[in-house]
């Protein structure tokens, strides 16, 4: 049995994810380098793994902490319409030819083909968005009054 890690062991390796996403930006930055499906893939897992902290956060502090959850929970919100563009974005780009491979091999990927992963991740996180929001709340331009 593994114990899961308590948050103040965590916060490190996010403090390691936010300098790693900074570094990023500066390297691209200083190139002119085009963005390709890698980039929209990982960014996306990144999105995606901060909607999810997100919806544990704005569900562990709105009951003792009303204003914040709902803060939290509007943040979650707008980072998933974030999320859903980049995975919009993927699919606008051209496949490069090792992503679109010329016959699916199941036993080879058993995630799937290269570029689904990206969708099965974005299904997942569209799973715990459809729990906790309406669709008005998705596609307004704001979710909610920030609320002090």
């Amino acid at each position: 049995m593994t114990t899961s890690p308590r948050p103040s062991d965590a916060l490190p390796y996010l403090r390691a994810a936010s300098a790693g996403v900074r570094h990023h930006t500066r390297s691209v930055r200083a190139d002119t380098m085009m963005v390709d499906r890698v980039h929209l893939d990982v960014l996306h897992a990144h999105l995606t793994a901060l909607h999810q902290l997100l919806d544990q956060l704005a569900a562990t502090t709105r009951p003792p902490y009303p204003a914040a959850g709902r803060n939290l929970a509007a943040a979650r919100t707008r980072l998933w319409q974030a999320t859903a563009a980049v995975h919009d974005a993927f699919h606008l780009l051209p496949a490069a030819t090792r992503d679109a491979p010329a016959e699916c091999r199941p036993e080879r990927l058993p995630e799937g083909p290269p570029v689904l992963t990206i969708c099965q991740r974005h299904l997942a996180a569209g799973h715990i968005t459809r729990r906790t929001t309406t669709p008005t709340d998705l596609h307004s331009p704001r979710t909610t009054a920030c609320v002090r």
